[in-house]
């Protein structure tokens, strides 16, 4: 087998079972791997200590697979796979529930691997190197343990050019036809991109949270920023809103947000075309104000090189957010950004609130759903931080 052997002192993380290898870390590569190859990983003494998958162009030179001397193989993968699906029995046989992640990468063992199932139809998303090498044996693991109908590919997420990987979507197993399809959640339903939509289709993390924002809008006038199809937007109407408005820059996740309105009769939403910075300073400027904000924004800083500027634009949109409250109101705010870690971001918002002049509790924390885990052993699959923040009344 290939290898890489580590510099002397540098196996520590990998003896607390972190699956990352750093390429700075490593001493020697042995033999010739090519990208997604099957290496094993040695400390300087020679202990063996993992089994991985070769990346040379990323900085995450390799991911493990397996702590033992494991084969890589069909069988590996349809045994991990069945695993990660049997642990999420639970939640699959719950009502209401027509979409989840049945596999979440590092979490599951698996990196670089993201399996989201939406009704008869699983999305496939393969970031690194490993995953990229093992697609078709994936792909047939994912059918074999979850029994749907055909497979759809969306490895187009930008971190696939740190592995010097090319965008890769389109049908893998099944039918290319429907692309767009119907998903239940909570008594709601909406349809759901799988070739060109958000992610894989549609941000599974945030189910539970849209159930959450739907028992604290009734009676509110409401703000949903970012909202895409109108995951948060219908919930807050469907739990008894008093108004909603909701902002996107997207004309397509509008066209969407409309459609999914019409399929549950729920009708009265302002769907609103712009920058969100921008329309809340117009509101802002205008003197409008609201009882409940959701703030649900792309990903501000993808690794930690980004955290600086991503710390400024979270500072001021919920700044912004905080002078649209009226007393007594909701922000209901998030970050998906996995080089912001939740100090970090709680920071943020307070300074936040200091800025806007106003007086705020923590009231809630909300993270994602139990079909996204995160192994005490990879923390960085912490990445969905959300804060329920009440405004101090007059």
């Amino acid at each position: 087998m290939n290898a890489l052997i580590l510099k002397p002192g540098r196996e520590k993380s990998l003896k607390r079972r972190h699956p990352w290898v750093f390429s700075g870390a490593v001493a020697k590569v042995q033999g010739s791997p090519g990208p997604g190859e099957t290496i094993g990983l040695w400390s300087a003494t020679g202990e063996f200590l993992a089994v991985a998958a070769y990346s040379p162009q990323s900085q995450i030179v390799a991911r493990v697979w397996d702590w033992q001397e494991t084969p890589i193989d069909q069988g590996f993968f349809l045994k991990r796979i069945a695993q990660a699906v049997a642990q999420r029995k639970v939640f699959m046989d719950e009502p209401d529930t027509g979409a989840m992640r049945l596999v979440h990468g590092e979490s599951d063992g698996l990196p670089g691997v993201v399996a989201d199932r939406y009704g008869d139809a699983m999305v496939l998303q393969l970031t690194s190197a490993g995953a990229d090498r093992w697609r078709q044996e994936i792909a047939d693991a994912v059918v074999e343990a979850s029994g749907v109908g055909r497979v759809w590919e969306r490895s187009d997420a930008e971190v696939r050019g740190l592995e010097g990987l090319p965008a890769v979507t389109g049908p893998l197993r099944g039918n290319r036809d429907p692309a767009r399809i119907t998903v239940t959640e909570h008594g709601l339903v909406f349809q759901v991109d799988l070739e060109h939509g958000h992610k894989t289709g549609f941000y599974l993390d945030q189910r539970d949270n849209r159930r959450r924002v739907r028992e604290l809008a009734r009676g509110r006038e409401v703000l949903d920023g970012f909202c895409y199809s109108g995951g948060f937007a219908l919930n807050a109407l469907a739990g008894g809103a008093k108004s909603v408005a909701a902002v996107d820059s997207s004309a397509d996740a509008l066209g969407l947000a409309r459609k999914n309105a019409e399929c549950n009769r729920l009708p009265g939403v302002e769907w609103i075309e712009g920058d969100v910075f921008q329309l809340l300073r117009k509101f802002r400027d205008v003197g409008r104000r609201f009882d409940l904000i959701v703030l649900d924004p792309p990903k501000f800083a993808p690794t930690a090189a980004h955290v600086e500027k991503a710390a400024r634009a979270y500072k001021d949109i919920n700044l912004l957010a905080f002078k649209l409250l009226r007393p007594g109101g909701l922000l209901v705010t998030f970050s998906c950004s996995g080089g912001v870690a939740a100090d970090l971001f709680q920071k943020i918002i307070a300074g936040s609130a200091l800025d806007a002049g106003v007086q705020a509790q923590i009231v809630e924390r909300l993270g994602p759903g139990a079909d996204h885990p995160v192994a005490l052993n990879f923390p960085e699959g912490d990445y969905l931080k959300g804060l329920v923040c009440r405004v101090a009344g007059q």
